[in-house]
């Protein structure tokens, strides 16, 4: 019985996940006068055809059962899709090819892969419906755009497998390991790069809010920077200038918490209440601001790619100097030295102190966790002080009314929860 009942959890899945992807086909491409080759209730059966070919394979011990129920349907989308070319109807595959994965979805069900096959139709359905998004990132890209994406996927898997992983000199020069060091790199890059697809892909236009949080995600300072410096000009805008620049400030802290859960857990367990307050701080001063400003609109934000060769390799040096003058000082002045080099090396790149402090708090770093997790705050407080500066500097006497109870409101709860850890 209880076989049974697992059998046709597996079918319902099946089918569950074929009338997903038809149900969406079917409602991107089969309005009134339009016809496509499967909607929910074909996918739906597709997906019962994998099942009961991978049934019947395993039944009479033969792949080859599958392999015919493939050829067939394959055969049978080929013909519809001539058909539909003959006719000057559509020349894309895409509905074929969601065919083939809703086949082959229904038989690892029926393998008792249903994690699995839960997430293939999840993600093939999501990738349906980003065709709007994924024409749009397509319409804005640019030469230089596509050279910086080769550039990164050249750095990520050509250069980083043939570095050595490993320190060639005494301590403190040991942390320089040139194969974690260009990790760092890639994997700085992969998360500023991953901004700026958004803001390609979604556009900047969307709401104040997402302004701010998507140009925190490539770059925190270049947006206040130029926010500041725009509120001079345009002073009906301060407001909205000066929430996008508070949301863009949160987002640095997300950053950290990412960073860190991915390269040291034991930190993240110290500093990720006090992070996430410091940062929610920075969300509550913001949604005030936006509760304050009801005016609904949003602001353009244009950003020159974020990746290029030179870009990875200024970072990667950076990166390594915070990494040797923390590993220094740690040895020289103790935790008083390592506390005054984060200082320091916030107001340079918050995401380099982040990197080197989660890498010598590691058990091979002999960093005391708490000591690290202190330096991090402080860090922080000084990257969000230095970025206020810019707020002073560069903005309007308007923006700095606006930005100055947030940024006060930031630097008292990160220095009071300093003292907790």
């Amino acid at each position: 019985m209880t076989e049974q009942l697992d059998l046709f959890i597996r079918l319902g899945v099946a089918l569950g996940i074929g009338f997903l992807i038809g149900l969406q086909r079917e409602y991107a491409y089969g309005g009134e006068g339009r016809s496509i080759i499967a909607g929910d209730r074909t996918f739906s059966l597709i997906g019962l055809s994998g099942f009961m070919a991978a049934m019947l394979s395993e039944t009479v011990g033969s792949p080859n059962v599958l392999m015919a129920v493939l050829f067939l349907i394959g055969a049978l989308v080929t013909s519809g899709h001539l058909v539909k070319v003959w006719e000057k109807e559509r020349v894309g595959i895409t509905t074929e090819v969601s065919i083939l994965i809703a086949v082959l979805v229904g038989a690892l069900c029926y393998y008792d892969y249903l994690v699995l096959a839960v997430a293939i139709g999840i993600i093939t359905t999501v990738m349906l419906s980003l065709k709007i998004e994924t024409d749009r990132f397509v319409e804005t890209l640019t030469e230089k755009d596509i050279s910086a994406a080769l550039q990164l996927a050249v750095i990520s898997a050509i250069v980083l497998p043939v570095l050595p992983n490993q320190g060639f000199w005494p301590a403190p020069f040991d942390v320089l390991n040139p194969f974690k060091i260009w990790l760092m790199v890639v994997f700085i890059s992969g998360i500023s790069f991953f901004g700026y697809a958004l803001i390609k892909i979604i556009g900047s236009g969307r709401g104040i809010v997402l302004t701010g949080f998507l140009g925190g995600i490539v770059s925190s300072t270049a947006l206040t920077l130029s926010f500041s410096q725009r509120s001079k000009q345009e002073h009906d805008l301060t407001h909205r200038l000066g929430l996008a620049i508070i949301f863009s400030w949160a987002v640095m802290y997300v950053r950290i918490i990412i960073e860190v859960a991915v390269l040291n857990l034991p930190l993240l367990s110290i500093i990720w209440l006090p992070i996430t307050i410091t940062g929610f701080s920075a969300v509550v001063y913001g949604s005030y601001l936006q509760i304050v400003d009801r005016r609904k609109g949003s602001l353009d934000l244009e950003f020159d790619n974020p990746f290029d060769l030179g870009s990875a390799i200024r970072f990667g040096v950076l990166y390594a100097v915070i990494l040797l003058i923390s590993r220094a000082v740690q040895g020289l002045y103790g935790d008083p030295g390592v506390f005054i080099s984060s200082l320091i090396g916030g107001t340079a790149s918050m995401n380099a102190v982040t990197l080197s402090l989660a890498e010598l708090s590691l058990p091979s770093g002999g960093l005391d966790l708490a000591v690290a997790a202190k330096s991090l705050i402080y860090a922080s407080l000084t990257s969000t002080l230095v970025k206020g500066g810019f707020v002073f500097f560069a903005g309007s006497k308007i923006l700095r009314k606006v930005i100055f109870p947030g940024l006060a409101l930031i630097l008292f709860n990160g220095i009071v929860l300093s003292f907790f850890i």
